[in-house]
């Protein structure tokens, strides 16, 4: 029993922490590192995990772990309706594409086409975003009932960076420009080189959004030109998706 559980909490930190190696593992879980090892083995077996590109070894999760969570959430209509949304996206802008979830409070990146250029934002799927200072979450938070705003509020919104929105009445009037214009922005308030814009997909009027689609960017290369351009072409894309879900859906 004990070694099921090592190897259950070792997948957990691999996907907190990825990729990482054995020696960090041991540390973060306060394990030999023959025991984490072991786990290691024995989910590299299972195909859990995978071997990230380099040296020295260290291990990301697979798209089975990811699999298995949108099967638990009901995500696989959803991804299977947004996919080729979300490929048009990134066709007509060349830049990353997110999609991501709300769960639990938390917003969970579970999808990601990458750009063609060189220099590009890379989340690993199952990152966790924060709500008030990412594109994703503000969008989110935007199409949300005051409720469960202020509820997120009252937590405490922490800093991540010198531009995170970390007064009360601040991220209220953001939200209200969000509504107002459609998109959400993130000019690198949760990672300096992290800009974004993120729409919110709701699939029934009055509803709850049920994820956000985004376009990220590194923050060099937006402009207040093309962000005025990708948030019109975000919210068409997160209009679009929420649309065909409510004809899935029968609403």
């Amino acid at each position: 029993m004990q070694n099921v559980l090592n190897a259950l909490r070792t997948l957990e930190e691999v996907a907190a922490r990825q990729p990482i190696g054995v020696a960090d593992l041991a540390r973060a879980m306060d394990l030999p590192k023959s025991s984490v090892q072991r786990a290691l083995v024995t989910l590299h077996t299972a195909g859990w995990i995978r071997q990230a590109a380099g040296t020295p070894t260290r291990w990301t999760v697979t798209t089975k772990a990811l699999y298995v969570g949108r099967s638990a959430t009901g995500e696989l209509g959803l991804r299977d309706i947004a996919v080729p949304v979300m490929e048009e996206l990134r066709r007509q802008t060349d830049e990353t594409v997110h999609l991501a979830v709300p769960e639990g409070g938390r917003i969970v990146l579970i999808e990601r086409l990458e750009t063609s250029q060189p220099v590009r934002i890379i989340l690993p799927l199952g990152q966790n975003l924060p709500a008030h200072a990412s594109a994703n979450g503000k969008a989110v938070l935007a199409a949300s009932s005051e409720d469960t705003v202020e509820r997120y509020i009252a937590a405490g919104l922490a800093r991540f960076t010198d531009a995170s929105i970390t007064d009360p009445d601040r991220l209220r009037a953001e939200l209200a420009a969000i509504r107002a214009r459609g998109y959400a922005t993130n000019s690198g308030e949760w990672r300096d080189d992290v800009s974004a814009v993120a729409a919110a997909v709701v699939a029934e009027a009055g509803a709850d959004p049920v994820a956000s689609i985004s376009v990220n960017v590194p923050t060099s290369r937006m402009t207040d030109t093309s962000r005025e351009t990708l948030g019109a072409a975000v919210r068409e894309a997160a209009d679009q998706v929420g649309k065909l879900l409510g004809r899935s859906t029968g609403g």
